[in-house]
């Protein structure tokens, strides 16, 4: 999956990944009355609006895109409506040639990890059928209960070839308090250890391009250690945020890509779905949101690509 992944950035020249994360403040009104028409001010009205949000996004950057990353949260609070606005959403990028990275973020452990996996990378099984459910290309994983929260990924990742991207350096303010506590008897810091077990971890699922389907996020708002990373962990694939809203820039996302370019994909959430609000794009109006979002993923991709 991480080959195909690096296919898709080679033919659209952009490691630009669109993160699907709306909320009500960022879909316009116009989108949320359309919504409410047909199911009221009601969870599955404002579930209704996320997936109009969405769709209207897509059709507007798929071909422009390698893919997108729903964040399951902002769908979730609107319960079972907001997760099948999620599912919709998965189809709809699927259909549109996208690749789809679950931000689900699950760490558990044995039973409860392969049911995340069945459901999110592999099958259910039914009596003496499997479905596939969500159905996403990749997803996110939290490493905090060690090797036995990732292992139970692995069957289905080998069996229809998905890929996972564990949590190492995150972009947050606070990953510090934890991430960046000394550890071992070398006493590095606890990312660096989890980033070494990352690699370690996918080292028999290297692909034709040399990365393994375990991939790594690592933040952007620290480009020394993502410097330092990608010296590190030469065979893991990264998902960068913070870009744009968080404050990095391309130049320091450079850092987490390798000497040709290649070895990440730079998510950007709000800059790029809720472009329309800001200053840079505000004559395309609220009604021209879709094409607003297609402005600044052009943006979004001339940055990076001058700096790689």
């Amino acid at each position: 999956m991480i080959d195909l992944l690096i296919e898709h950035i080679q033919e659209k020249k952009n490691p630009t990944v669109m993160g699907l994360d709306p909320r009500m403040d960022l879909i316009p009104e116009a989108v949320r009355m359309k919504a409410y028409e047909q199911y009221g001010q009601t969870p599955r009205g404002a579930a209704e609006a996320l997936f109009l949000f969405n769709e209207a996004l897509i059709e507007a950057t798929f071909d422009l895109l390698p893919a997108v990353k729903p964040q399951i949260a902002m769908y979730e609070r609107y319960g079972i409506f907001g997760v099948e606005a999620y599912y919709r959403t998965v189809l709809h990028a699927h259909k549109r040639g996208l690749l789809v990275i679950g931000d689900v973020k699950r760490g558990d452990i044995a039973s409860t990890a392969a049911g995340y996996s069945n459901g999110h990378l592999g099958a259910a099984p039914v009596e003496d059928h499997r479905y596939m459910m969500f159905d996403e290309d990749m997803i996110t994983l939290n490493p905090y209960l060690g090797y036995d929260s990732i292992e139970p990924y692995f069957a289905d990742m080998k069996e229809f070839d998905k890929a996972v991207f564990v949590l190492v350096k995150t972009s947050n303010p606070g990953s510090g308090q934890i991430q960046d506590m000394l550890v071992g008897d070398d006493k590095i810091p606890l990312y660096e250890h989890v980033g070494r077990l990352v690699e370690e971890w996918g080292e028999p699922t290297r692909g034709w391009f040399g990365y393994s389907e375990i991939g790594a996020v690592v933040g952007a708002t620290y480009p020394e250690q993502g410097s330092e990373l990608r010296q590190k962990m030469p065979h893991t694939f990264f998902l960068v945020p913070g870009y744009g809203a968080q404050g990095a820039t391309a130049k320091d996302v450079a850092r987490c890509f390798d000497k040709n370019g290649y070895g990440a994909v730079v998510n950007s959430s709000r800059g790029l779905i809720g472009a329309w609000k800001n200053k840079k794009y505000a004559d395309y109006g609220e009604e021209h949101f879709a094409e607003a979002a297609r402005a600044a993923v052009i943006d979004m991709k001339n940055d990076l690509n001058s700096v790689l």
